[in-house]
């Protein structure tokens, strides 16, 4: 029954290449966050770090396998959370974007191809799903229909990967959405 209500919300939303929207200001953001290597280090650092942007709200953190292991070549389970972070602040989605690779960058991170191996050690992985768009509020702002026309699904994210979708509806159900 929930996932036809996040399917009949998803379908409901704008969805456009983030490219497009790199000097829109963001009031809100629902976020993906993976780790395969010391994830019990490196989730509560950057839900730390969210918190100092603004308030957030998080999904369960659960393992999932690495859809690319294989029989020949197993790799390390990730540990998956979602997280909607309301800025206390709006800010720019290109800077957003520079904040989130800071904070990757804080739990080393790496990005360089040469340096990683067959088996890709992932720290910290911050993937922002949708955005909700700065607006001029007005009296009817309060109604939760017109609220969530102010989302846009980014492109590249969509559609979500499993552990995405149920951190997403986890985290509308939550909050009275679904």
């Amino acid at each position: 029954m929930m996932h036809k209500a996040l399917d009949h919300l998803l379908e409901s939303l704008t969805s456009c290449e983030p490219e497009a929207l790199q000097a829109q200001p963001v009031t809100a953001v629902l976020l993906a966050l993976g780790s395969n290597h010391d994830a019990q280090i490196h989730l509560p650092r950057v839900r730390k770090r969210l918190a100092n942007l603004g308030a957030i709200t998080l999904s369960t953190a659960f393992q999932n396998p690495d859809f690319t292991a294989s029989i020949e070549l197993s790799k390390p389970d990730y540990t998956n959370q979602c997280v909607y972070l309301s800025l206390a602040t709006p800010i720019a989605l290109q800077q957003l974007h520079q904040i989130f690779k800071q904070f990757e960058g804080a739990c080393q991170r790496q990005r360089l191809t040469e340096l990683q191996t067959v088996i890709k050690q992932v720290t910290m992985d911050i993937d922002i799903l949708l955005i909700k768009l700065a607006t001029k509020d007005n009296s009817l702002s309060k109604n939760k229909e017109l609220e969530w026309s102010k989302w846009i699904i980014m492109a590249n994210r969509y559609p979500f990967k499993a552990h995405e979708r149920e951190g997403v509806e986890e985290l509308l159900a939550g909050m009275n959405v679904l």
